[in-house]
C-alpha cells in the first residue's frame, strides 16, 4: 500500500487522530478530530496541543509522553482525560499514544476516543484521576512516582522543570536513568545515588535529605513508600526547591552577623576617642566609678594644653590633630598599662591611676615629657600644659567629684605659671564658691543698673587745666567696694563685660556731654576690654552711643591694653582703625609693661600712650636718673604720639614728667576717681594741685 492509501485510512478512521511534534505542536489532524473538538483543521495545525485539553490537563503532554516508551505496553493502554471543544465545553475522552519516528525526529501519534458512553462508575473514576492529575500539576513540588516493578507511574511538570528533564528521558521509563540524570546536577552525586539505592533496597524506608546543586541551588528530597491499603505498590519521590528560602536564611544570618559586628564596633566607638584611640569620657567615668568601690588609692590627673589654639590658628587643624595624637602617645608611655588615659574633648586629657603609690612621680613625668619639643610639619612646637591632681579621700564619693577637684587644681596650675602640676586643696572649693557668688552678684548688679561710674581728672601740661576725665566702673557689693581688677576679670570671664562697657560709655557720654560741649579740646576716656573688641559690631555700637548722646567722636578716647593687638581675631585692629577714621582716639594703657610694645609701637593703631604707674612710682625725689622712663616718653613723642603719665602722687613726680615732655598728668595728686555728683569738686582739687606745682622749681 502506498503513502496515499495510509493517509486516506487515517483520514477516514473513526477515532480522532493527531500527530504531535516533540514540543507539543499539532502537525496532523483527521476529520474525526475536527468533529470531536469542533475546530476546522486549519485552526489546529501548528498550534499547541493544550488547546484541546481542559484547564486541569494543560500540562498533560509531557506527562503523557513520559508514560510512553519504546516497545512499552504503556503505549497501547488507553488512559482517561478531559478534552476541551472549540465552544468551551468539556468532554470525557480516552487517549492512546505511541511514539513514531519521522524524518524530522521523534513525534507522538495520539488517538482520541469519545468516552461519553462510559458508565457513571467509570465517570467517577475518571473524575478522581483527573483531580489527582490536577493536584500533581498545581503543587510547587516536583513529584515522580515509581512502581515496585520499576515503572514510572506518575510525574508532574514541576519535576521536569526542576531538573530540566528532556522528553526522551521521560519516554524511556527508566528510573535509574532519571536518578543518574539528577545526580549529574548535584554537588555530591555519589551521596544521592547511594541514598536512592538504600531506599529501593528497603521499601518501607522514609527519608528526608537536602541536596545541593553544583550551581548553588538547594533541593529538599522527601521519599516515602506508596501504599494501597497496607501493600507497598511503589515509591513517591518529592523534590522541593528551597533555594530562595535557603538564600533568605543565609542573608538573614549574614545580616545578623553584620549587625553583631556593627554592635561590637559601635560599642567600641562608644568608649573610644576616634582621633587618638584613647578612652573617652564615658569609659573614664565607668572605670573611675569602679575604682572608687575598691580600697585602693585612686588619683585623677587632669591636664589642659596651654595655647593649643595657636597651633590650629598658625598651622591649621590638621597640625593640631597631629599634636593631639603625639600628646596621647606620650601620655600612654608615661602612665603604662596600669592606668587609664582618656581624652575628654578638645585639648583636655585625664589620667586615672588606681593602686598607684607615687602619683607625684607620674605627674612630674607627664609635665616633663609633654613639655619636650614636637616637630609638626617641619615646625618645632613645644606643648605647654597645666596639670591638676586630685586624690581620693574620705569625702570623695563619685568620679565626677574627683574630676571637679582635679579641674580646680588644674586652673590653679595655670595661675601658678603653667607647665607645672598642683594638688587639689580644700580652700580651692571655697575660692570657687566665692567666684561663683561674685559672678551671680555682678550679673544681678548689671541687670539692676547698679554699676556706678566714677571720674578721674586728667591735666594738660600745656594748659594746666583739666582737659579729660577717665570714666571708671565701680561696683559696691555686700557693703564693700570690689576692686576693679577683681570684678573686671569676672565680667570678662562671664561675658558681662560687654554690657558693663556699653553702660559705662553711655553714662559717661550722657553725664559729661554739657562739660564736653564747652570746649572741643576736652575729652572723655573709657577703658575697653579685649573681650568687647572680639564682637564684630563693637565699632558700630560705640558710634551709635556717641550719636545718641550728641558727643563729638573726636572727644572720645578708648583705652586698650597691649594684649588686644595679639588676639587671633583679625577684625580687632580693623575695628579700631574704623573708629579712628571717625575721629575717635585710641590710647595704649599700661605702656611699658608689655613684652613687645616698644618694638611694635610704630605699627599699632594708637594715638596716645599712657605710662604705667609702676614707672612713675620709681620717682621719689625727682632727681633720679631713669633712662628707661625718659626713653619711652621721647620715643613715643618722636612717633607723633601724645604721652599721658598715670599714678602721679607727688608734686616732684608731676614736675619731673612735665619737664621730660609728658603731655598729660593723672593721679591722686590731683584727685582720686569721684562719682558724678563730686566731679566739680574733683576739678577744684585738681586746680589747687596745679597751682602748687607753679611753686615747684623746674628740674634741669
Amino acid at each position: 500500500m502506498g503513502t496515499g492509501f495510509g493517509e486516506a485510512l487515517l483520514e477516514q478512521g473513526p477515532d480522532a487522530l493527531l500527530l504531535l511534534t516533540s514540543d507539543g505542536t499539532i502537525a496532523f489532524v483527521n476529520s474525526a478530530a475536527e468533529q470531536l473538538f469542533g475546530y476546522p483543521r486549519e485552526e489546529l495545525l501548528g498550534v499547541q496541543h493544550t488547546v484541546l485539553l481542559s484547564e486541569g490537563e494543560r500540562g498533560g503532554f509531557l506527562r503523557v509522553f513520559g508514560r510512553l516508551g519504546r516497545n512499552s505496553r504503556a503505549g497501547s493502554r488507553p488512559f482517561p482525560a478531559v478534552g476541551r471543544r472549540r465552544d468551551g465545553s468539556e468532554a470525557a475522552v480516552e487517549i492512546t499514544c505511541s511514539l513514531v519516528t519521522l524524518d524530522a525526529g521523534t513525534a507522538m501519534a495520539v488517538a482520541v476516543r469519545d468516552a461519553a458512553h462510559r458508565t457513571d462508575s467509570d465517570s467517577g473514576r475518571r473524575l478522581a484521576l483527573s483531580l489527582l492529575d490536577a493536584t500533581l500539576e498545581t503543587t510547587s513540588d516536583g513529584i515522580v512516582m515509581v512502581s515496585t516493578e520499576g515503572h514510572i507511574t506518575g510525574i508532574n511538570d514541576q519535576f521536569l522543570k526542576l531538573w530540566c528533564m528532556p522528553p526522551e528521558l521521560i519516554a524511556s521509563e527508566d528510573p535509574t536513568a532519571l536518578a543518574r540524570f539528577i545526580a549529574e546536577q548535584l554537588a555530591d552525586p555519589d551521596y544521592f545515588l547511594q541514598k536512592v539505592s538504600a531506599l529501593y533496597a528497603d521499601t518501607e524506608l522514609q527519608s528526608h535529605d537536602v541536596l545541593e546543586f553544583a550551581d548553588g541551588r538547594t533541593v529538599e528530597l522527601y521519599s516515602r513508600p506508596q501504599k494501597v491499603a497496607d501493600t507497598v505498590v511503589g515509591r513517591i519521590w518529592n523534590f522541593r526547591d528551597t533555594t530562595s528560602r535557603r538564600r533568605a536564611q543565609d542573608q538573614a544570618r549574614r545580616a545578623m552577623e553584620e549587625l553583631a559586628e556593627q554592635a561590637d564596633k559601635l560599642k567600641e566607638l562608644a568608649f573610644q576617642d576616634p582621633l587618638t584611640g584613647l578612652a573617652n569620657r564615658m569609659l573614664f567615668n565607668q572605670r573611675a566609678a569602679a575604682a572608687l568601690l575598691t580600697p585602693e588609692p585612686v588619683h585623677v590627673l587632669l591636664l589642659d594644653l596651654d595655647d593649643f589654639k595657636e597651633v590650629n590658628d598658625v598651622l591649621g587643624h590638621h597640625a593640631g590633630d597631629q599634636m593631639l595624637v603625639e600628646v596621647s602617645r606620650r601620655l600612654r608611655n608615661c602612665v603604662g598599662p596600669h592606668g587609664t588615659v582618656a581624652r575628654l574633648g578638645g585639648d583636655e586629657f585625664v589620667v586615672l591611676l588606681v593602686g598607684c603609690r607615687d602619683a607625684d612621680g607620674v605627674a612630674q613625668r607627664v609635665v616633663s615629657t609633654l613639655n619636650a619639643p614636637v616637630s609638626i610639619e617641619g615646625t618645632l612646637m613645644r606643648p605647654g600644659l597645666s596639670l591638676g591632681v586630685a586624690s581620693r579621700d574620705a569625702g570623695t564619693q563619685t568620679s565626677s567629684e574627683l574630676l571637679r577637684r582635679a579641674d580646680l587644681a588644674m586652673y590653679a596650675a595655670k595661675e601658678a605659671g603653667k607647665n607645672c602640676y598642683v594638688h587639689f586643696q580644700p580652700e580651692m572649693l571655697a575660692a570657687l564658691l566665692e567666684r561663683t557668688q561674685l559672678t551671680a552678684g555682678l550679673r544681678r548688679a548689671v541687670e539692676l543698673g547698679q554699676i556706678a561710674v566714677h571720674y578721674q581728672p586728667v591735666i594738660s601740661s600745656d594748659r594746666l587745666d583739666v582737659v579729660q576725665f577717665e570714666a571708671l566702673a565701680r561696683w559696691e557689693w555686700k557693703g564693700t567696694v570690689i576692686p576693679p581688677n577683681d570684678f573686671i576679670q569676672t565680667a570678662e570671664r562671664s561675658g558681662l563685660i560687654r554690657e558693663i562697657g556699653a553702660e559705662v560709655l553711655r553714662r559717661s557720654c550722657t553725664e559729661l556731654a554739657p562739660w564736653l560741649s564747652e570746649d572741643p579740646f576736652r575729652s572723655v576716656a573709657v577703658n575697653v576690654s579685649g573681650v568687647q573688641l572680639q564682637h564684630q559690631d563693637f565699632a558700630e555700637r560705640v558710634l551709635d552711643i556717641a550719636a545718641w548722646s550728641g558727643v563729638d567722636p573726636r572727644q572720645l578716647v578708648l583705652e586698650v591694653t597691649e594684649s588686644v593687638f595679639f588676639d587671633a581675631h583679625s577684625h580687632v585692629i580693623g575695628q579700631l582703625e574704623t573708629l579712628r577714621e571717625a575721629g575717635i582716639r585710641v590710647a595704649l594703657d599700661d605702656f611699658g609693661t608689655g613684652y613687645s610694645s616698644l618694638g611694635r609701637l610704630q605699627d599699632l593703631p594708637v594715638d596716645v600712650v599712657k605710662i604705667d604707674k609702676s614707672f612713675v612710682s620709681m620717682l621719689r625725689t625727682g632727681v633720679e636718673k631713669l633712662p628707661i622712663l625718659t626713653s619711652m616718653i621721647h620715643m613715643a613723642r618722636s612717633l607723633g604720639l601724645k604721652v599721658t603719665a598715670e599714678g602721679i602722687e607727688t608734686p616732684a613726680q608731676a614736675r619731673y614728667l612735665m619737664d621730660h615732655g609728658c603731655d598729660a598728668l593723672q593721679g591722686f595728686l590731683f584727685s582720686p576717681p569721684e562719682p558724678a555728683e563730686a566731679r566739680q569738686q574733683a576739678v577744684l582739687n585738681s586746680v589747687a594741685a596745679i597751682a602748687e606745682l607753679e611753686g615747684v622749681p623746674l628740674q634741669g
